[in-house]
């Protein structure tokens, strides 16, 4: 089976699932979409990995995972999401330890949070993709082959951009606020509204 390598285009909250969050993965050479439900704790290490002005007071697991790697000498080579099951996506880190490689079984938002702090490609298998890929324009509602969908997804899906949603409160505030709110939240280790902040910074900043 073919493999296709697969970028990070977004992460998105559920607002019908208390506390779920949407991991968009986009075909690198093509147009198709693969959605991913994923928690709250995972969707801000990942969020984090992808915001370089965001450091934690404090390593998050992921992040002591990476530095307990490279005191013993292993690499993450790549992430293959080689399964899907229900709903649910099965995945594999390709790993790395004196010239000796090693699969090791992993949740995939787990794995994608680490192939993001090793720069390591991520893959799935092209029959995963094509039945689970969507395309961002395309309704799922009016699609036969998606229409099964999870429905927080299929409003997703909808939507021109796959990202983490900012309060409209934040509109408020002045550039200098932001930027003492975004401290705020780092020391308190508030991920989520952190990454909200710097996404308002960034946007104000363009």
């Amino acid at each position: 089976m073919s493999l296709v390598r697969l970028n990070i285009k977004g992460i998105s909250y559920s607002q019908t699932q208390n506390g779920a969050y949407a991991l968009i993965l986009s075909e690198e050479d093509g147009d198709r979409k693969l959605p991913i439900v994923i928690g709250a704790f995972e969707a801000q290490s990942i969020a984090i990995a992808l915001e370089n002005d965001i450091r934690p007071p404090r390593p998050l697991t992921h992040d002591l995972f990476k530095t307990f790697a490279d005191r013993y000498g292993i690499l993450v080579k790549q992430v293959i999401i080689h399964k899907l099951v229900d709903g649910v996506f099965y995945s594999s880190i390709i790993a790395e330890r004196e010239g000796g490689e090693e699969i090791l079984d992993a949740r995939t938002s787990d794995a994608i949070a680490l192939a993001l702090r090793f720069n390591a490609p991520i893959f799935t298998y092209k029959d995963i993709l094509n039945q689970a890929g969507i395309h961002l324009k395309t309704s799922p509602a009016s699609d036969p082959e998606h229409a099964d969908q999870d429905g927080a997804i299929a409003r997703l899906m909808d939507q021109e951009e796959a990202e983490i949603p900012m309060s409209k409160s934040y509109k408020k505030y002045t550039l200098k606020e932001l930027k003492e709110l975004l401290s705020k939240a780092i020391s308190q280790e508030d991920y989520e509204t952190a990454a909200k902040l710097r996404d308002e910074l960034s946007q104000r900043n363009q």
